[in-house]
């Protein structure tokens, strides 16, 4: 089955805004950055925009070589993050924060990286409570998808999978207001926008090695829904 993808994302920390990218490299949990980052309260336990919608508004920038598929993090490269009433703040990609125990994200717990005070009273300042940001610790820990869908995979910190994927004529806009006017597609963090409808389409699959084409480049995943 050929897919045509319309938009790609990458979404550095789980539940903030994704970064659009003509191309990104496969990994073993999915594309490169994507959700290797976490925020999680005093306990650990992982922020989503379920509890914490202000998370949407937290833009993360990395450098463009990041997606090139052999680019090795130098001393001064970063993930940068941004947000109103914020000064940025830089997050180093090549020195790994202290190991922290006690991390959970749904079903999984382990530990993970922990990014720093200076990360974690920025993210607690932009919340309103103690917080902090964790890097997946993809040196020591796993996390395996349901193998019942997928044995033998895993993934970082998405939701249930490696590559999460929809259509771009879901209305996912009537599934939110069924009973309210329509204002547009809404993207919940998926990875791949297909241009085609996946309906009628059971039994078949989409795989690393089949044809892809990007349309476009946008900036986000609202400009993607128009």
């Amino acid at each position: 089955m050929a897919a045509i993808v319309s938009s790609l994302f990458i979404y550095p920390i789980k539940s903030c805004r994704g970064i659009s990218v003509p191309a990104a490299p496969l990994t073993p949990t999915g594309l490169r950055w994507d959700r290797q980052w976490l925020v999680v309260n005093s306990k650990g336990r992982a922020y989503t925009q379920r509890v914490e919608p202000k998370l949407a508004l937290v833009v993360p920038e990395l450098p463009n070589d990041a997606f090139l598929e052999d680019w090795v993090p130098s001393a001064n490269s970063y993930l940068v993050l941004k947000a109103p009433g914020m000064s940025p703040l830089k997050v180093s990609l090549s020195q790994p924060g202290q190991i922290t125990e006690g991390i959970s994200v749904w079903e999984w717990s382990g530990s993970a990286l922990d990014e720093g005070e200076e990360a974690a009273k920025w993210f607690s300042d932009y919340l309103g409570k103690p917080s902090r940001l964790v890097r997946f610790n993809a040196d020591s820990q796993k996390r395996p998808v349901d193998a019942k869908y997928a044995p033998g995979h895993k993934t970082m910190f998405s939701d249930g999978y490696p590559f999460l994927l929809i259509s771009q004529t879901f209305r996912s806009d009537k599934a939110l207001r069924p009973n309210g006017k329509p204002r547009g597609l809404i993207y919940f963090g998926q990875n791949l926008v297909l241009k085609e409808s996946l309906a009628g389409v059971k039994g078949k699959i989409i795989k690393a090695g089949d044809p892809v084409n990007v349309l476009k480049m946008v900036s986000s995943p609202a400009e993607a829904a128009v």
